[in-house]
């Protein structure tokens, strides 16, 4: 078993949800979050927001899951982040579950 950590950008949220739904993950925990970058290392030219931290609103998704969903999981965003104009990609992590009740 594992435990899948997924963030993103709010504006996700449904994709998200349908890429859960095609890999097999029928339950899940989500919240929403507040997401922070800091871009002091930029130069001027490349720091368009004119500051040194950003916010952006961000959504975090959490699911207990069995290894051939998670693998199926993964597959399914990184196809979803290929395709994908944006800058903002999905994230998902896979955590090992020694021990659950």
């Amino acid at each position: 078993m594992k435990l899948l950590v997924v963030t993103a950008v709010k504006y996700y949220e449904k994709e998200i949800k349908s890429i859960l739904k095609k890999s097999g993950v029928k339950n899940y925990t989500y919240k929403d979050a507040v997401g922070y970058r800091d871009l002091s290392g930029l130069s001027v030219q490349e720091n368009w927001f004119a500051n040194d931290m950003h916010e952006g609103m961000s959504i975090v998704f959490f699911a207990f899951v069995e290894e051939g969903n998670c693998d199926v999981l993964f597959d399914k965003v990184k196809e979803f982040n290929e395709s994908s104009e944006s800058y903002s990609k999905v994230h998902v992590a896979a955590i090992n579950i020694e021990r659950s009740i």
